[in-house]
């Protein structure tokens, strides 16, 4: 039996939610694309930490060379993040094929549509807080959808096949990776500037990791709109 102080409760919590704010929802990233992300996520941290120590290695160790492997295991884990991250960005594209009209902003920007542009910058004008709020967008914003073809597709393909370029120098010739990738060393000019400029690209990595993760939190607090933990639901949330 309730009584009169919890049915008060009751409805104060009644008007409290009328008069709350309206979120409407929308299913924007499928199962496979949420699984890719998370997973690729992971891949980079750990190519990137193990990437850094292969540049600049470790201490040397006391004892035997057969006691102290740490070397060797820094470079299978990113050896096998490697290779998890060039089979994640194959079966992403796969997904574009297959998946819901989202999955495919990763591969495409329309660069040549006007409106496209000054939707771009309106969003960089909210960044630089320069107006109060953004536009709302079911998937990618403009400006991040850029970012994520230009930046990220991009410098990620260019890792893999830098990497696979330097794995297949390490894999000796005839192997399969030298086959597919040998042809990159030359085209830089010696093996040494790969290294370089694969290590280069890790940090371009880095720093956009970095901005990926603040836009991303900061449009979830101040954009009105969920982003973060669409990539656990796969539903976008709005509020009004």
């Amino acid at each position: 039996m309730s009584t009169p102080s919890s049915a008060a409760h009751v409805d104060h919590d009644a008007l409290e939610l009328q008069r709350g704010q309206s979120i409407r929802s929308v299913y924007v990233y499928e199962a496979p694309v949420r699984i890719w992300h998370w997973i690729n996520a992971l891949a980079i941290t750990v190519l990137c930490v193990t990437g850094y120590f292969i540049g600049v290695p470790l201490p040397t160790m006391p004892g035997e060379a057969s006691a102290n492997y740490l070397m060797g295991y820094i470079r299978f884990a990113h050896f096998a993040a490697g290779y998890i991250m060039a089979v994640g960005l194959l079966g992403r594209a796969y997904w574009a094929l297959v998946g819901n009209h989202h999955a495919k902003e990763l591969f495409w920007v329309p660069v040549f549509q006007k409106a496209y542009w000054v939707e771009a910058f309106n969003m960089l004008r909210w960044y630089l807080f320069m107006i109060p709020k953004p536009n709302q967008y079911v998937g990618h914003n403009p400006l991040a959808r850029f970012a994520m073809f230009f930046v990220y597709l991009m410098l990620s393909i260019f890792m893999v096949v830098t990497g696979f370029a330097l794995y297949g120098e390490g894999s000796q010739m005839g192997s399969w990776q030298e086959r597919m990738f040998g042809w990159v060393i030359p085209l830089f000019g010696q093996s040494q500037d790969v290294h370089t400029w694969h290590r280069m690209g890790m940090w371009g990595i880095v720093v956009f990791v970095m901005l990926h993760i603040y836009a991303a939190i900061r449009e979830d607090i101040m954009g009105r709109q969920s982003i973060v933990s669409t990539m656990i639901s796969g539903h976008r949330t709005f509020k009004e």
